[in-house]
């Protein structure tokens, strides 16, 4: 097992491995793409893990997970499946992998898996998660997760696992603590690159770098990414996107924002998150990848016209979408 990424002390790494061996419980609220996928790589490293489910949850009772996966495929022909968090136990760890539209649920959902010592985790997209869960729990109880995942469902059940996959979790009040790093072990227990950051706040601007430009262009022009680089004007698009986030947090410098370009210049040609909502009339995560960090910008005195030009171009297509719905 590596632990690289977790710069532990002595003390740290006594208590880490005495609490590898307590094999914390895990809640999945919200078995989709995202969720299924790691709540699976969980369960498959040995770890007791409970998934939340919905539209599926009869046919995964019945017939468990498989996840289709660049890393090798496998399935879980048994899961602790539940369709109400009132049936569900109490557990250790809650990730939260709910699309962002599906919040407003969050005061019903959680207070029925949470202990006292819980920590409950925002495994979603965009900016402001962490403070709603806090208002729910308290702010000492949540982290945040950052999931650089490439991953779809495709049929009830079954994910299907495209790239990446690596996990950065930060606490909502900042710092690291012991049982963040972990449940940061834990993941890469199974198989999962994961690392613990200072500053969540940084790392979420960091990330809607990538999410803010490929999202909303893959829905407003029907475009894979492959597309959208491939394509000169979609590509200078892309970057003056990203030019335009940089100013909100001092650490995205011009180096990550070519980072970023390269990366994505060799990741298969993927459909957003955002896109697959779109065509299956679902409600987009427009507020807290678009409104939320353009207002959270505007507060700071900053312009971002591109950014509220892609929001409010969302807003009418959802909108137009939700009469379809």
């Amino acid at each position: 097992m590596q632990f690289q990424f977790l710069r532990l002390s002595a003390r740290s790494s006594f208590i880490l491995c005495y609490d590898l061996a307590m094999n914390r419980t895990y809640a999945i609220l919200g078995t989709g793409a995202l969720g299924g996928f790691y709540g699976a790589r969980l369960q498959r490293a040995g770890l007791e893990v409970h998934f939340l489910l919905n539209s599926d949850y009869d046919h995964v009772r019945q017939h468990g997970l498989i996840c289709e996966s660049i890393d090798g495929d496998f399935s879980l022909p048994r899961v602790n499946a539940y369709r109400n968090t009132r049936d569900m136990p109490r557990c250790d760890v809650v990730c939260i992998t709910l699309k962002t539209t599906q919040n407003h649920l969050l005061p019903t959902l959680l207070p029925p898996v949470v202990k006292d010592d819980t920590l409950v985790i925002a495994m979603q997209n965009g900016l402001g998660n962490e403070d709603e869960v806090a208002a729910i729990v308290g702010a000492d109880r949540v982290a945040g997760g950052l999931c650089f995942l490439c991953s779809n469902k495709t049929a009830p059940g079954h994910i299907c696992h495209l790239d990446y996959g690596y996990v950065r979790f930060g606490n909502h009040n900042n710092g690291v603590t012991d049982r963040l790093r972990a449940v940061a072990a834990d993941f890469q227990r199974a198989d999962i690159t994961a690392e613990c950051v200072e500053d969540l706040r940084a790392a979420r601007w960091r990330k809607l770098v990538w999410n803010i430009p490929y999202n909303g262009l893959s829905v407003i022009l029907r475009a894979t990414t492959a597309q959208l680089m491939r394509d000169p004007h979609t590509r200078a698009l892309v970057e003056s996107l990203m030019r335009e986030i940089a100013p909100c947090e001092p650490t995205i410098t011009d180096e990550f924002i070519q980072k970023m370009l390269r990366d994505t210049d060799k990741m298969k040609p993927y459909k957003t998150s955002m896109r697959l909502d779109y065509e299956a009339h679902r409600p987009m995560e427009i507020e807290y990848i678009y409104g939320n960090p353009m207002r959270a910008a505007q507060q700071q005195g900053m312009t971002v016209p591109r950014i509220e030009a892609l929001y409010r171009q969302l807003k009418f297509l959802d909108a137009a979408n939700t009469i379809r719905r």
